[in-house]
C-alpha cells in the first residue's frame, strides 16, 4: 500500500505554494480589527474572510485606513463604571462606550498631499467625529456632547471628550487636543470646525478645560508643558481689542468684559446683508446657533444682534480658562505666569458679578450694549434695563466654576 505524506517546504521536489493574495491579506486585517473590537466571545473569523469588495482593493483599503479603530479602545476598560450596579444601566453605558470604534477616523493622505483640493483640513492625529453627515471635528462639541441623538434615518453620535476620559482612552484624548492646537497654531485660534469654510470663526474656548481634565486623569506634566504656549495664545486671541468692552458700574468702576464679535468682523461693510451674515457667524461662534437669546425680536431671525451682547457663558469660559492656565502654570513651575493669570481671573470674576449678576433673580444675565458708543475704548455706563431677564441655561454657567459656588 502506498501512503502520501504532507509536503515539506524543505524538499526541493515539492510543488510550489501559491502566495497569499493581497485581498486575503487585507481581509485578515479586517478580521483582526473585528476581533480586537468585538472580543472573542462571539467572534467568527470565517465571516470576515468571506467578504466581497464593492470597490477596488486600493480604494477600499484607503477607506478602511480612515476608519482606523482607536489604539486605546477596549470593549470594557478595567474599572469602567465600577460603582454602577444596575445591569441595565451598565449595558447602556457599554453601548455608548462602544461608539468610539465607529467614530474614529484618520484624515486621508490625499488631504495632506493636496489640501487645496479639499474643504477638509489636514490634522496630525486621528479624529473623533459626530457621525452621520458631520464628518469633521468640531471645537466645543468635542468637549461637551456625550449623548446619542436620532437624526432622520441615521444617527448623529454626540460623544464628547469627557466621555473619552471616562472610557480611559487617554491617548485618543491627547490626539484631540493636539489636533485643536494645530488649528490654533495655523490660524491663530481654534476653528469652529476642521473645514475650510469654518476658518472665519472659533467657538467657546474649552481647550484649557480639556487639558486640565486630562492632567487630572493622567498626571502628564510634559503634555501640559507642551500645551501651555497654545493656551496663552488662545487667551490673547479672546482678549484682543475687537472683543473688549468696558462697562462703568454704578459705583463708577470700569470693568472689561468680552463680546462675541470676533472673526465675523471680516464681513464688515456698509451693507445690511453683510452685517446680517456677520451676526449669523457670531451666533454660530457662540455655540448657540440659533437662539432667540441673540434676537431683538424673538420671532425674527433677521434681528440677530449677537455682537451687541456681553454673554454670560463666554465670559465664564474665559474665567475658567484663566483659572486653568494659572493651575497648569503652577504645575509646571511657571510661577510668574500662574500669578498673572490668577490676577486676571480675579478681575474677570469681579466684572462678571458687577455687570451680569442680578441679585433679585439670583442669576447672571446677558447684557445688551448700547449702540451709541463709537469708540471701543469708551466706557459704557451700566444700566439695569440692559440685562436680558429671560432665563437661559447659559445664565447658570458660572456655577460650573468652583470660584462661584465655593462660598455657598
Amino acid at each position: 500500500m502506498t501512503f502520501t505524506e504532507p509536503s515539506s517546504p524543505c524538499r526541493g521536489d515539492s510543488p510550489s505554494v501559491k502566495p497569499t493574495t493581497p485581498l486575503i491579506t487585507f481581509l485578515e486585517r479586517i478580521q483582526e480589527t473585528a476581533r480586537q473590537t468585538f472580543g472573542d466571545s462571539s467572534f467568527d473569523p470565517k465571516f470576515y474572510l468571506d467578504f466581497s469588495l464593492k470597490l477596488d482593493l486600493l480604494t477600499t483599503g484607503g477607506c478602511f485606513q480612515q476608519l482606523a479603530r482607536p489604539a486605546d479602545f477596549v470593549p470594557e476598560p478595567d474599572g469602567f463604571l465600577s460603582e454602577v450596579e444596575n445591569l441595565e444601566v451598565r449595558s447602556w453605558a457599554l453601548e455608548v462606550h462602544s461608539l468610539w470604534k465607529n467614530l474614529s477616523r484618520k484624515v486621508s493622505g490625499r488631504v495632506h498631499k493636496r489640501p487645496e483640493l479639499h474643504t477638509l483640513l489636514p490634522l496630525p492625529e486621528s479624529v473623533v467625529v459626530p457621525g452621520s453627515r458631520f464628518r469633521e471635528v468640531y471645537y466645543w462639541d468635542s468637549y461637551w456632547r456625550s449623548a446619542t441623538t436620532p437624526v432622520k434615518d441615521s444617527r448623529v453620535y454626540r460623544v464628547g471628550y469627557r466621555g473619552l476620559l471616562a472610557s480611559k482612552m487617554y491617548e485618543t484624548a491627547k490626539g484631540i487636543v493636539t489636533n485643536l492646537i494645530s488649528l490654533l497654531d495655523e490660524y491663530g485660534y481654534v476653528l469652529n470646525g476642521a473645514r475650510a469654510y469654518y476658518t472665519n470663526r472659533s467657538q467657546p474656548p474649552l481647550l484649557s478645560s480639556m487639558i486640565h481634565d486630562l492632567y487630572d486623569r493622567t498626571g502628564d506634566v510634559e503634555f501640559v508643558r507642551k500645551s501651555l504656549p497654545a493656551l496663552v495664545k488662545e487667551h490673547s486671541f479672546w482678549n484682543s481689542g475687537i472683543h473688549k468692552v468696558i462697562i462703568k458700574d454704578a459705583q463708577g468702576c470700569d470693568h472689561t468684559l468680552k463680546s462675541d464679535k470676533q472673526s465675523a468682523s471680516k464681513f464688515l461693510n456698509d451693507s445690511d446683508r453683510e452685517n446680517f451674515y456677520r451676526e449669523l457667524a457670531s451666533a454660530a461662534e457662540s455655540g448657540w446657533d440659533f437662539s432667540t437669546r441673540w434676537m431683538r425680536n424673538t420671532s425674527d431671525l433677521t434681528t440677530l444682534a449677537t455682537t451687541s451682547i456681553l454673554p454670560v457663558d463666554l465670559n465664564a469660559f474665559l474665567l475658567k480658562m484663566e483659572l486653568d492656565i494659572a493651575f497648569l502654570a503652577k504645575v509646571t513651575f511657571e510661577n510668574s505666569m500662574a500669578e498673572r493669570f490668577l490676577e486676571a481671573s480675579q478681575a474677570r470674576k469681579k466684572a462678571i458679578n458687577a455687570v451680569l449678576w442680578n441679585a433679585k433673580m439670583g442669576q447672571w444675565l446677558d447684557y445688551w450694549l448700547n449702540n451709541t458708543t463709537t469708540c471701543e475704548e469708551e466706557a459704557q455706563t451700566w444700566e439695569c434695563q440692559n440685562q436680558n431677564q429671560n432665563v437661559f441655561a447659559s445664565n447658570f454657567i458660572p456655577l460650573w466654576i468652583e470660584l462661584f459656588y465655593s462660598g455657598l
